[in-house]
């Protein structure tokens, strides 16, 4: 039964935790990386997290840790190839516009992180905020800056490609 659970939940909602958490870090390799380690971590937890408010909260949540974590780790490593990587153009999602991808690319981590909550897992303020360890007032906040920094490239975006003609 708990397999068939966790199969179904895994089903349902791979794919919106993987834009959410690509609307948030900004690359696709990794955010896939990190949802499979969240979901692993959900698998071995899944009696606890069956009866989380919000599943995809908690998995999108803890792909978010994953990557804090991994890049603490990789700070104090130091490696000599990444002096001679060249960085290319990022990857891209289907699922995402990629212009969105790169406008949600210059929000700072906090407002793609909301936007990620609110906007790709549906989920209410209040849900939201616990889920971010923020008060509601911080998820209000920098959801209204995200929306008007986003405004602000979408209304600017037509108006420059007037001008390129």
């Amino acid at each position: 039964m708990k397999q068939l659970e966790f199969k179904e939940f895994y089903r349902a909602d791979k794919d919106v935790c993987l834009r959410a958490v690509l609307a948030s870090v900004g690359d696709r390799q990794l955010a896939e990386d990190l949802v499979a380690e969240a979901f692993t971590r959900a698998w071995t937890r899944w009696s606890r997290v069956s009866r989380h408010p919000s599943p995809r909260a908690w998995v999108v949540r803890t792909a978010l840790n994953t990557r804090i974590t991994w890049w603490r780790r990789r700070r104090r490593e130091v490696t000599l190839a990444e002096a001679h990587e060249s960085s290319g153009p990022p990857a891209t999602d289907a699922a995402l516009d990629p212009s969105l991808l790169n406008m949600l690319r210059q929000l700072p981590q906090r407002q793609r992180e909301v936007i990620a909550f609110r906007v790709f897992l549906d989920l209410d303020t209040a849900t939201t905020a616990k889920a971010l360890g923020i008060a509601s007032s911080t998820v209000t906040a920098h959801l209204a800056r995200a929306v008007a920094a986003l405004r602000g490239e979408l209304v600017s975006a037509p108006q420059q490609e007037d001008h390129d003609e």
